[in-house]
């Protein structure tokens, strides 16, 4: 099913973890992706806080480029292109700011697509990436030791990892 792609526009992992109570419509988009189709950015917002999670929006968009004939062919060309990138890794959703479009005066047929995006994450939490994402060491050098230990001032820490 062909969907129209605008600004406000949310794509989710299809992996990702997502609240019980959170209901939307959705179709694929890109592979490993889906779009939501029934809401935008500032309704999913809105849902997903009535359950008491977090829909965070991360500062700075991405932006990318493709050239081609076929609007939806060209922006699923460029999802695909942000999405390829290593810091998709981190995130389990995205959020399309701006889609634009300029016909090419030489080539009548070509069409250049500017699209920006924004990396946006769902979770539980209120702290950005729980503590579950921490590595070892970085908690290992900041002296933060398992249950029943004490560290130098005498206090027991509890541990943060389960």
């Amino acid at each position: 099913m062909e969907h129209e792609f605008t600004g406000g526009a949310i794509l989710i992992k299809d992996d990702a973890l997502l609240p019980r109570e959170l209901y939307f419509e959705s179709e694929p988009c890109v592979p490993g992706w889906k779009i939501v189709t029934d809401l935008t950015a500032l309704a999913l917002d809105r849902e997903i806080q009535k359950t008491g999670w977090t829909f965070f929006c991360f500062a700075g968009e991405t932006m990318t480029s493709a050239f081609g004939i076929d609007r939806t062919k060209m922006v699923r060309k460029a999802i695909e292109a942000v999405l390829a990138r290593k810091t998709s890794d981190r995130f389990n959703s995205l959020e399309i700011l701006k889609v634009k479009f300029v016909k090419s005066e030489r080539f009548p047929l070509v069409q250049y697509l500017t699209l920006s995006v924004q990396w946006r994450h769902i979770q539980q939490s209120i702290i950005p990436f729980s503590v579950r994402n921490v590595s070892n060491s970085y908690l290992q050098q900041a002296d933060i030791r398992s249950e029943g230990t004490a560290p130098a001032g005498g206090k027991t820490l509890q541990r943060l990892i389960a």
